[in-house]
């Protein structure tokens, strides 16, 4: 089960719409944002939401075809979770990529969430575009964000939901994940963060490895 959502994310208008943003942006097509309110804390925007309510979204009906259009079939026992957290917080760090483990850590620390129930929203660039994933732990793809969280976690085993942004054709990676997508990208990231926010939603109410394999790597345009 997830506790702890991170956005993952540049704080500051110029960097809004950068790719290096992708975890800010599906933070904001979640069904569940405009039932947070979000405040300043943990060095982050942070707002918390009860289990029961996001579950409480859509009918025990609703949920099947939901979780039945994500992962292509019908998912075989698909259940709420019988343990589950009393709330399910969610954060936006501001301290800038770079340090993300702070708020990430801070947050964990004071609410005492072990690193598995910690899922981490943020941009791959190891996935083409129009492509995203579910995993647990593994490597950091060279990712100063989750490298950050590993630090302050004192462990990689936490789960990841990777937005898929490419790699460009130069080699000049910090300038490409700081450029806001473009124009005609923006069709297919549209796309990629719809379904990636309904896969979210799921891996709240009946935990993320009703994704798997499906969201393994899944192209979702």
């Amino acid at each position: 089960m997830i506790e702890l959502v991170a956005f993952l994310g540049n704080h500051g208008r110029e960097y809004q719409n950068n790719r290096h943003n992708a975890g800010w942006l599906l933070w904001e097509r979640l069904h569940i944002t405009g039932l947070i309110s979000l405040q300043k804390k943990f060095k982050s925007r942070f707002g918390s939401i009860d289990y029961q309510r996001v579950k409480n979204l859509l009918s025990v009906e609703e949920w099947q075809e939901r979780s039945a259009s994500l992962v292509g079939q019908p998912v075989a026992g698909l259940a709420f979770l019988s343990e589950h957290p009393e709330r399910i917080h969610c954060m936006l760090p501001e301290t800038y990529m770079n340090r993300s483990g702070d708020a990430v850590g801070e947050a964990a620390s004071f609410f005492k969430i072990p690193p598995e129930r910690i899922l981490v929203v943020h941009d791959e660039l190891e996935l083409p575009l129009g492509t995203a994933s579910v995993k647990f732990s593994g490597g950091l793809g060279g990712h100063n964000g989750l490298r950050s969280i590993k630090a302050s976690l004192g462990t990689a085993d936490f789960w990841r939901l990777r937005i898929g942004i490419g790699r460009p054709e130069h080699k000049d990676i910090a300038s490409y994940v700081l450029s806001d997508f473009s124009q005609g990208e923006m069709p297919i990231l549209d796309q990629v963060l719809s379904q990636s926010a309904s896969a979210l939603e799921c891996a709240l109410v009946f935990g993320p490895e009703v994704l798997l394999p499906a969201w393994n790597k899944r192209r979702l345009t």
